[in-house]
């Protein structure tokens, strides 16, 4: 029900092998990394190079999640370009036991903002299992704007969070303000002291260090800001392929069996 996720949601990355297949045990040990510090496992989302997995890598890393979650929801990111896409691997993700889908707008600049709203009504309308909203541009190539996203909440049931990338921390602080009663996520590290009023946080830095996510959604002060922007910079997390270096320390921590990446894997 809208209202259940706060506190810090984690998008994982995908560990792979050398060959490029989804490393079971990796999964455990990332989530016996964190699982005390996190309110929820986000498999499959950017973090997770969710737009490149193929259909087996993205059920593989969705079924470990669920399988070894012990207990805390697992939301499974979806970005593919179009709702017939969408729907089709929402049902997956159902079947396998996710928690909730978190998905994309539909991929192109062309995008309506009316198109935004049919595609969340059609995955609505082909089946029961709640939705996460993405508003980000870097990947669809659009974002819902504000009044679109109000129009979402108020019209489609479901909706159980929005994961806010805008990039703009007025509006986030807008849309948590909104009254819709669906808890607002701030998805960057660096906006979360402007970002006054969310429920929640849901950044690759928790991968690493959850607690000081949570420590900066308790007291979001400009020196916790500071810390956290630090500790961004130092394990590649504002890089524009942070994964990389975020796989590179969790690897280096001997979290991970291998650093490896999506391109590296397929020119294996």
């Amino acid at each position: 029900m809208p209202g259940t996720y706060s506190g810090t949601v984690v998008p994982l990355i995908t560990p792979f092998d050398e060959n490029g297949v989804v490393d079971e045990p990796s999964v455990v040990r990332l989530l016996d990394h964190i699982r005390a510090e996190v309110n929820g496992f986000m498999p499959a989302l950017t973090s997770g190079e969710g737009w490149k997995l193929d259909a087996r890598q993205w059920q593989d890393v969705v079924t470990y999640t669920v399988r070894h979650a012990g207990g805390l929801p697992v939301l499974a990111g979806i970005q593919l370009p179009d709702t017939d896409a969408v729907i089709d691997r929402a049902r997956t993700a159902a079947e396998i036991g996710a928690d909730a889908v978190v998905v994309t707008t539909p991929f192109g600049a062309e995008v309506t903002q009316d198109r935004i709203v049919e595609h969340y009504k059609a995955i609505r309308a082909a089946l029961d299992i709640p939705i996460f909203l993405y508003n980000e541009e870097a990947l669809s190539g659009n974002r819902i704007e504000f009044d679109t996203l109000i129009r979402i909440c108020k019209e489609i049931p479901g909706i159980v969070g929005i994961k806010e990338s805008s990039g703009d921390a007025a509006f986030t602080r807008n849309m948590a303000e909104a009254g819709t009663g669906i808890p607002v996520f701030e998805g960057w590290e660096n906006l979360l002291v402007d970002a006054r009023g969310i429920d929640g946080f849901i950044g690759p830095l928790a991968n690493l260090e959850p607690s000081l996510c949570n420590a900066m959604l308790v007291d979001p002060t400009p020196d916790r800001q500071a810390e956290i922007n630090t500790v961004c910079e130092r394990y590649g997390v504002f890089k524009d392929d942070w994964y990389r270096w975020v796989k590179k320390e969790l690897h280096r921590r001997g979290v991970i069996s291998s650093p490896t990446v999506h391109e590296e894997a397929k020119a294996a």
